[in-house]
């Protein structure tokens, strides 16, 4: 490494994450590597090739990690014919025909941005516009969509089961489209580059539908401008094994990782489908989605045995429950501690005492400190009081109990459902407010900033095994590095929400800039 820095970050709030308050000082990086950090402007670094960055008040980090993302759901998002400048159902077809007429070979005509207040076409109406050309026209958020019978056939969903585990196939046919999907991949890494993001842990579907050929030749090519971990997450098959020691053998370098096995639990409280403890107000029943407990705890402790750790996602107290006595059955060291770094995603709705369970375990907690974006705080309210109750609801998004029994925290944004946005969530996380402000809720639950930043970027790290390389500002470790146009420590809570990040630095290459 050089003596002098490439490049040379000078600003009067530097975080590096491994100290809970940010100082005035500099962060020198050379060769990809952070050089030195420390106070003062950092002029001994300084060589004839320096390029400076005096950027004032602008908050310096460690590079963010979203832990818990799903590129696959956002490529169909964005597959297809654009519809939403029709009217009519008559407008919809026409334009889906004319889409289709432009596509070569044998191919499904993918359209999207339907709007929901077109009434839908039925089978027959599909049919007669499609005939044997498998056609899926998604209405806008894509939660639902219009099928013909050729469509439903090949994809083996409808359209009141279209979400992404139940049309994995569709998911795979748009995957393996290299010519669409590589490039879509690109642009994602841009974007999320674009919000701070250096390091993701995507969600493949069984085996990533061969993604992961892609995955390696982008990074031969040196063309990735993200750390990518993939989880495998059994959809269509069994937990595949093999699969997960052929891709860790595979994937070994800095920019590419196979990071173990995912899977769901439980659902929606709202739809009483979260596993609860208790029965739901008003009910004789926990949760109404059948669960396969068995299935789960086999697939679990079949992993821990092979050395690859698991995510499971539980939103309920009682699924988060069941998860923790799934993880007591891991292999786990003389302090009590699991050995490989089991993680439990949500925890919408959670016991405190499962959470001090949860850091005896030593168990990552991978949380969403945007979910409240997404909510309204009269509805969201009204359903936790409706469903569970207003002293169950005190347990919601309790991620201040995580924090006090050592629990290592990281963030994720389920992507697509949101899309990183780190001012956003110190908004929702540390203030605890609702988009349309008012009333913290649940403010007793929240967490500081500092611990916030900690969890986007050294408990991300963690979370993916790359704490010793990645995740603090520190002298020797990788220079993936995030800088916010703004400073969050003091930024009222008003405005923080339109703070931006300015900078991306990857391996010491600015990725993203505005300056």
């Amino acid at each position: 490494m050089s003596d002098f820095a490439e490049i040379l970050l000078q600003s009067k709030a530097v975080f590096t994450a491994a100290s809970s308050q940010p100082f005035e000082g500099f962060v020198a990086v050379s060769n990809g590597k952070i050089l030195a950090v420390g106070t003062g402007l950092g002029e001994k670094y300084l060589g004839a090739k320096t390029k400076v960055y005096s950027l004032g008040d602008r908050l310096i980090c460690p590079g963010f990690s979203d832990v818990h993302c799903f590129f696959t759901g956002y490529l169909l998002g964005r597959s297809g014919a654009d519809l939403s400048g029709a009217k009519t159902q008559q407008q919809v077809l026409e334009m889906a025909a004319a889409y289709s007429k432009s596509l070569t070979g044998e191919h499904t005509v993918l359209c999207r941005e339907v709007s929901p207040e077109i009434p839908a076409a039925d089978t027959a109406a599909m049919d007669a516009a499609f005939g044997d050309v498998p056609a899926i026209l998604f209405l806008q958020g894509g939660e639902s969509c219009w099928m013909n019978t050729a469509a439903i056939k090949t994809y083996d969903f409808t359209p009141d089961t279209c979400w992404p585990e139940s049309c994995w196939k569709l998911l795979r046919y748009i995957l393996q489209d290299y010519k669409h999907s590589v490039p879509e991949f690109k642009r994602y890494l841009a974007m999320l580059n674009s919000r701070g993001i250096t390091s993701i842990k995507e969600m493949g579907f069984d085996d990533f539908y061969g993604f992961t050929d892609a995955l390696e030749q982008l990074e031969q090519s040196d063309e990735l401008t993200m750390r990518v971990h993939f989880m495998s997450q059994p959809v269509s098959a069994p937990m595949n094994l093999e699969y997960g020691k052929a891709m860790a053998n595979r994937f070994k370098g800095e920019f590419v990782r196979f990071s173990g096995y995912n899977q769901m639990t439980d659902g929606s409280i709202s739809q009483y489908e979260g596993e609860m403890k208790q029965p739901y107000e008003g009910t004789d029943f926990c949760c109404k989605k059948a669960i396969d407990w068995k299935g789960l705890e086999r697939d679990t402790l079949a992993a821990d045995a092979a050395g690859f750790r698991f995510s499971l996602h539980a939103q309920g107290d009682g699924a988060i429950a069941k998860v923790l006595d799934i993880y007591e059955k891991c292999a786990r060291g003389a302090d009590g501690k699991v050995l490989l770094r089991h993680a439990m995603t949500d925890l919408e709705c959670s016991d405190p005492t499962d959470l001090e369970r949860m850091g005896r375990l030593g168990i990552v907690a991978e949380v969403y400190p945007q979910i409240m974006s997404i909510a309204h705080r009269a509805s969201k309210i009204a359903m936790i009081n409706e469903k569970i109750g207003g002293e169950r609801g005190k347990n919601y998004w309790n991620r201040r109990k995580m924090q006090d029994n050592d629990v290592v925290l990281c963030c994720g944004t389920d992507l697509p459902l949101m899309i990183d946005d780190i001012p956003e969530s110190v908004y929702h996380a540390v203030g605890g407010l609702f988009p349309e402000g008012g009333d913290p809720f649940n403010k007793e639950n929240t967490l500081t900033v500092a611990e916030l930043l900690t969890a986007w970027t050294r408990g991300g790290q963690y979370d993916l095994s790359r704490e010793t390389e990645l995740g603090t500002l520190e002298s020797g470790k990788s220079a993936d590095i995030s800088v916010l146009d703004k400073n969050l420590f003091v930024e009222p809570i008003e405005t923080i929400r339109d703070v931006k990040v300015c900078l991306t630095l990857v391996n010491g290459k600015i990725v993203y800039s505005t300056l």
